[in-house]
């Protein structure tokens, strides 16, 4: 595996394609250095299409993160928002190493990521500053990933939400000591799979809560379409004698 850092602008490295990529996020960072490294990052999933890409976030938020009005403006808020929706939308699987503390843009990323994995010392909270809660992108994820009612107890308490915890919500699918350990086990564990389809599948997943179920039936029946045809296509190129079915997505909705 190959170990690229992300903590300055332009510092995405990209790593050969036929195997996982290692990114390492400083969340520590400005807002806007945050959002432009972000922004290299896609770039180079984007561009070079690894089959999975570990990210590892290195601190949390600074004083100065989205939680706090210091120097940092909505424009700013609204360029990181839409760098972090590129980020969770990019085709490539990624899977998130946390530990220590997790706020502010870290939370972001940790929401954002199909796959989340956690150190024990793990400490989840939604940012605040001067008691009051930030209002960002992080409430909505949460509320889509944990619930309203989970969403509203982590709002009102105030209290971190320890890794055991966040296992319960969901909101991390593993803990370990040995992150190193583990970017391999998960390198090895989705090499095979293919991105591009899965990419078609998590988007059905993050607009199911919203969407009417008529509404879902097209998107579902083209994608299921798709997949047929791929399964005709992988027949006829291996020689299979047994029939396609070209059209059956199409049939199903009529």
């Amino acid at each position: 595996m190959n170990n690229h850092s992300t903590a300055l602008p332009g510092d995405a490295r990209a790593a050969s394609a036929a195997d996982a990529s290692a990114h390492t996020v400083d969340t520590t960072l400005p807002l806007r250095e945050l959002t432009r490294a972000l922004g290299a990052l896609c770039d180079v999933l984007e561009e070079e299409h690894p089959p999975v890409a570990v990210v590892r976030v290195v601190g949390p938020g600074p004083e100065t993160s989205p939680g706090t009005p210091d120097a940092v403006t909505v424009q700013d808020v609204n360029r990181w928002e839409r760098v972090v929706r590129r980020f969770e939308r990019t085709a490539v699987i990624k899977c998130l190493m946390v530990a220590g503390s997790c706020t502010g843009t870290a939370l972001d990323l940790l929401l954002a990521s199909d796959y989340r994995v956690a150190a024990p010392d793990l400490s989840l909270q939604p940012p605040r500053h001067d008691g009051r809660l930030w209002p960002g992108m992080s409430l909505y994820r949460l509320v889509r990933q944990a619930g309203v009612t989970e969403t509203r107890r982590l709002a009102l308490r105030g209290e971190p939400v320890t890794a055991e915890q966040a296992l319960r919500l969901g909101l991390v699918d593993e803990i370990t000591d040995d992150q190193e350990a583990a970017a391999r086990a998960l390198s090895a564990r989705f090499h095979g799979t293919a991105h591009e389809d899965f990419a078609v599948v998590r988007q059905l997943l993050l607009e199911a809560p919203s969407a009417e179920y008529e509404e879902a039936l097209g998107v579902h029946l083209a994608a299921c379409d798709r997949e047929l045809r791929r399964r005709a296509a992988a027949r006829d190129s291996a020689g299979d004698p047994v029939a396609a079915l070209p059209d059956s997505g199409t049939e199903a909705a009529a």
